[in-house]
């Protein structure tokens, strides 16, 4: 069967903690990062520097109401116990999310385009978006050609992401028209990420949540 998720209110719950297979630490922190304008409802997720404004990233499938919508990431301190700690900790973006609704998600489902069968998969399969420059996203599908210059490493948010500083690596980029888009590193770097779909008791959409696989997968686990 496809990949089981875990119950990502754990990464966003202050002070969670694991442990990797290599004896290092974490610790994990949510942090906004700001709101996203979906003035369609169509959210996207991808790599911002290989596909926005390409005209070639597809919306997921399910929508929500258009409006205003908090994003934030999930960050982890990881500590190795034989390792000197230096004065700046070392931090990773473990999951960014897309809060739709401010209430508990009893399950999760994967965020799909309409070209991806799930019926298809195997075990622990996932469908997800390929990240070839250390970042994902969030925005809305209308905003897609709202970002100018960012292919040619210009533009708003490149100028967003270069002013992070020694913060979080997360960031809010305003584009054209009133559009914003929410962006941080991706765990540890490139690779192929999931997206899942958190739905309340009531099957209302609570969120989209992005995986960087930072947290190994048995920890937050669903009960």
């Amino acid at each position: 069967m496809p990949m089981t998720p875990p119950d990502y209110a754990w990464h966003f719950t202050p002070g969670s903690t694991f442990a990797r297979e290599n004896g290092t630490k974490g610790t994990l922190v949510p942090v906004v990062i700001g709101d996203v304008t979906l003035p369609t409802g169509r959210i996207v997720a991808c790599d911002p520097f290989v596909l926005l404004g390409s005209g070639d990233a597809e919306p997921f499938t399910v929508t929500v109401a258009p409006g205003r919508y908090r994003a934030e990431a999930a960050i982890a301190t990881l500590v190795r116990p034989d390792t000197p700690q230096g004065a700046t900790p070392h931090t990773r973006v473990a999951a960014a999310r897309l809060v739709i609704r401010d209430t508990p998600a009893v399950s999760w489902e994967m965020a799909l385009d309409e070209s991806q069968d799930p019926a298809v998969l195997g075990e622990d399969e996932f469908y997800g978006y390929g990240v070839d420059a250390g970042t994902g996203c969030f925005y809305d599908a209308a905003a897609d050609g709202s970002f100018p210059g960012t292919e040619e490493e210009e533009g708003a948010v490149w100028a967003a992401m270069e002013a992070v500083g020694d913060g979080p690596e997360v960031f809010l980029a305003g584009g054209e028209d009133g559009h914003t888009l929410a962006g941080f590193t991706s765990g540890w770097g490139d690779g192929c990420y999931p997206t899942w779909i958190g739905r309340d008791a009531e099957g209302r959409v609570t969120c989209f949540v992005t995986d960087f696989f930072v947290v190994p997968p048995q920890e937050g686990a669903s009960a």
